[in-house]
């Protein structure tokens, strides 16, 4: 007996995601081939080793096809990967991310490694920690779940901001502590007492707009643009630190590979001790540390 062709038989699942990664990757998206597994695996409801052993098996396209190729096409239009799946991974957490607030980066997990090492190695049964201007929440909550002895402080005053980070607060430290303020304004009432400021503020200069269309259309504003130089909200932070934390307390601020000289002597004419800027993994600085004398 002769086979008859199903033209409606589902695509291979090998197919499928070899044709996404085209897609994407005629597109300009940096990374395809993981952007279309991670797509298909959030589409499909499989991790990504389960997709890649389907993949291999030839096994067709589980059901889901049309919501995967209309996802697809957003990630082609450069909508960023994490509002399209709803997480970003930082660290060993998931956090909800979408539309109106900054999507963590790989390279500030780096920036929670200096905050999580200072705290641990503070004294007392429960060193304060605060994150200004937390964002999603990545940096307090990192040192909140890998800290779990110290008592973690977030600000944040971005309406849709604060609602993600409300939001993963709930889910991953409920014990943490998250205010709608101003980072200016910070938690009067711990001045003095706090071990650790972190910080992940705006530092991209005004006339620098990002290459990346993830970036640049879909990171709010208020938390990339940092005035003429990049360094406005890092000013602040310095008075801000200077207030909260006490002697011996460490600053922790993320910034761009070329401002790690200026916010140094920024911090040390603000009277601040050991400034030093630390590079992360690509081996372009990343954030600079300070002492509270």
């Amino acid at each position: 007996m002769t086979a008859v062709h199903d033209s409606r038989a589902p695509a291979a699942l090998s197919e499928l995601l070899r044709s996404a990664a085209a897609t994407l990757a005629r597109a300009g998206v940096p990374t395809p081939d993981a952007d279309a597994e991670l797509l298909a695996a959030h589409v499909f409801g499989l991790s990504r080793g389960a997709l890649a052993a389907a993949a291999f098996r030839g096994e067709p396209a589980p059901e889901g096809a049309g919501e995967f190729e209309a996802l697809l096409e957003r990630r082609a239009a450069r909508e960023p990967l994490q509002h399209l799946t709803g997480l970003a991974p930082f660290r060993h957490l998931e956090l909800r991310v979408g539309p109106g607030v900054f999507v963590p980066r790989p390279e500030t997990e780096m920036v929670a490694q200096l905050a999580i090492d200072a705290l641990r190695a503070m004294p007392g049964d429960a060193p304060i920690a605060v994150d200004l201007g937390t964002g999603s929440g990545a940096l307090a909550l990192a040192m909140a779940t890998e800290v779990p002895h110290a008592r973690v402080h977030a600000a944040e005053n971005a309406v849709d901001a604060f609602i993600w980070a409300k939001e993963n607060f709930a889910a991953l430290a409920p014990h943490a502590r998250l205010a709608f303020i101003d980072l200016a304004e910070a938690f009067p009432e711990l001045d003095g007492t706090v071990s650790v400021v972190a910080s992940n503020p705006p530092y991209v200069p005004d006339a620098a707009i990002p290459r990346d269309p993830e970036v640049r259309f879909w990171d709010p504003p208020t938390a990339l643009y940092g005035g003429s130089d990049g360094l406005d909200v890092v000013r602040v932070l310095s008075g801000v630190a200077r207030r909260l934390l006490h002697p011996g307390g460490m600053l922790v601020i993320e910034h761009g590979e070329w401002q790690g000289a200026a916010i140094r002597d920024l911090l040390t004419a603000d009277g601040w001790r050991a400034a030093a800027t630390h590079a992360d993994l690509t081996t372009r600085d990343r954030a600079t540390t300070a002492i509270r004398p």
